[in-house]
């Protein structure tokens, strides 16, 4: 989505209005609310079993996990997860994408879901030790600077039980060429959180954000066979000292 030509503020590259995004295709359409989708299609029943199985292994998610989920959208991935773990919480800051979750994934008081930014609930939630695993899966790049170092630190501050965090669907962007094959993106493009795509950094400027914030980065990349693994890779955080003990 992107801001009328000429209008006060317009941005010459595509933005994105997550909120309204959402709210403009069917409430029924789950993977094109969150743009889940290959060229407008939904992804594969493959890729999508690729992502969870990912997740759970990376994560090493088990039945008496209790599993943080920021940014969560729908809640359409996250009731993939729910085998996998014991109890649940999903925040987004679109209220309209939580009402979707509410209604067709919500089971309390194991699983639910609260109308919140990742930042704002890192920091305010009220029983953060309960916690023992984190994800924010396909919108970190959504994040502004501030907002990305804000909800680290207080993973790593605030939520001690949390020893993995899993961030998934990161943009390279040493691989930004291999996606804009049409096109070169600006600079400015590449490091805004409200263009199409969102923040791309490297996979050193990732690490130096999670040393930055108490926490180790280990980066891999998805198998061939998926569809963003040219440009987007995975990052899994763990405790900066644990690796020292």
């Amino acid at each position: 989505m992107t801001a009328a030509p000429g209008a006060l503020g317009a941005k010459p590259y595509p933005t994105l209005d997550y909120d309204a995004w959402a709210r403009s295709v069917p409430r029924d359409d789950l993977w094109a609310q969150v743009r889940r989708t290959v060229r407008g299609k939904p992804i594969s029943e493959d890729q999508l079993r690729l992502i969870v199985e990912t997740i759970v292994a990376r994560l090493q998610l088990e039945p008496s996990d209790t599993l943080l989920d920021l940014a969560c959208g729908n809640g359409a991935l996250a009731s993939l997860l729910f085998p996998s773990c014991g109890a649940y919480l999903g925040s987004d800051k679109s209220a309209y994408l939580i009402s979707v979750a509410r209604a067709r994934f919500e089971d309390r008081p194991r699983r639910r879901f609260i109308t919140a930014g990742a930042a704002e609930h890192v920091q305010s939630e009220a029983e953060p030790e309960r916690f023992t695993k984190a994800l924010c899966y396909g919108s970190f790049a959504y994040f502004s600077e501030d907002e990305a170092a804000t909800v680290l630190k207080a993973l790593h501050a605030r939520f001690p039980a949390v020893r993995r965090v899993f961030i998934g669907n990161l943009p390279d962007r040493d691989r930004a060429g291999a996606f804009y094959a049409d096109r070169v993106p600006s600079a400015a493009e590449l490091a805004d959180p409200s263009s199409q795509i969102g923040i791309w950094r490297s996979r050193d400027a990732f690490r130096r954000l999670a040393a930055a914030t108490g926490w180790r980065a280990e980066i891999t990349v998805m198998p061939p066979d998926f569809f963003a693994a040219h440009y987007r890779y995975d990052a899994l955080l763990t405790r900066a000292e644990a690796t020292r003990e």
